[in-house]
């Protein structure tokens, strides 16, 4: 019998100038004092980066330590992995981000030290009116129209932007240039890596008075210009009622759930990251006999046979698994 269940973890918050207080307000995390909480890490494994297990008998433990020993029975058909493979976060975007890009996974192994490239994947949670998303180029634009306008001080003027929706899905290839506008808050799953090229900053300050960090040169070398004009994904529907598919891409799975019944999920030797963006549900074997609620997120190990899901009103959530 596995030693595991459905794992809860503490969340982990970074706070950069462009943050906010949604993670507080809105999702309902318990942030401190200050307006600069940008982002809040559900679940990774990364060095010291280390989600750790809030309730149950491995209450303590690391992402990490439960990969190293119990891989099998946590990652099903997908063991062995050297860290757990992806990285789930929301973001709170209440000043503009920096137009940045991520490499491919060639590009980032011959990087010091190696690391995966980043291929994520973006749900909208909110949206102000007016706020926006940069993904992609304009049509047209080539490396020496971005250099030129990088130099300008005028990067935008290359980018691809649209208004989003709360709902809308947002497939971002390694490679894809890309920003997020202020008002947005975002649910974002990843490679587990944190290799960012920062392209531009809207020629602003940090915090100490001074310009942040640029990588133009490694930046536009990891761009891939053929990525222009990105819109929203279209969700496809499944063979099961009230499931969505948002993304299908050889790093992980996106589907969005909306149920109302209780659901029997027979488990597939995968598993499964659920966050709940509207709504709670009971969760069958979670030891901390809550239920999970909006903003909050679960790992569901792959040697669970089988599970139950009983939402307490209509409930929307979003489900992340390997290919």
């Amino acid at each position: 019998m596995s030693a595991l269940y459905p794992l809860r973890f503490e969340p982990i918050f970074r706070r950069y100038l462009w943050g906010g207080r949604k993670l507080g307000t809105l999702l309902g995390k318990p942030i401190g004092d200050g307006d600069d909480y940008a982002e809040s890490w559900e679940v990774v494994d990364r060095g010291d980066d280390q989600s750790r297990v809030s309730v149950g008998p491995l209450a303590g433990a690391s992402l990490g330590e439960l990969v190293k020993n119990h891989g099998e029975e946590l990652l099903g058909r997908h063991h062995p992995q050297a860290r757990f493979p992806l990285l789930f976060k929301f973001l709170d975007c209440g000043k503009v981000l920096s137009v940045q890009v991520h490499p491919r996974d060639e590009m980032a192994a011959k990087m010091t030290p190696p690391d995966f490239g980043k291929t994520e994947a973006w749900v909208v949670v909110a949206a102000e009116r007016g706020s926006l998303i940069y993904a992609g180029l304009k049509r047209g634009m080539d490396r020496a129209a971005v250099e030129r306008e990088v130099q300008r001080g005028t990067c935008d003027l290359c980018l691809n932007r649209f208004e989003p929706e709360a709902g809308d899905c947002l497939f971002l290839p390694a490679g894809m240039v890309h920003s997020l506008g202020a008002g947005l808050v975002i649910a974002e799953v990843q490679q587990s890596s944190d290799v960012t090229f920062r392209l531009f900053d809207w020629n602003r300050v940090g915090a100490d008075g001074q310009p942040r960090p640029l990588h133009v040169k490694q930046a536009l070398e990891a761009i891939d210009y053929k990525l222009v004009a990105v819109r929203p994904q279209v969700p496809k529907p499944t063979k099961r009622s009230g499931i969505q598919r948002l993304v299908e891409s050889e790093k992980f799975v996106l589907d969005r759930w909306r149920i109302g019944e209780p659901q029997q999920v027979d488990g597939d030797a995968r598993f499964h990251i659920l966050s709940v963006l509207e709504g709670a549900v009971n969760v069958s074997g979670d030891p901390s006999g809550q239920p999970l609620k909006m903003g909050q997120t679960m790992l569901l190990p792959a040697a669970l046979a089988s599970y139950r899901l009983e939402p307490l009103a209509t409930t929307t959530l979003l489900n992340v698994y390997l290919p």
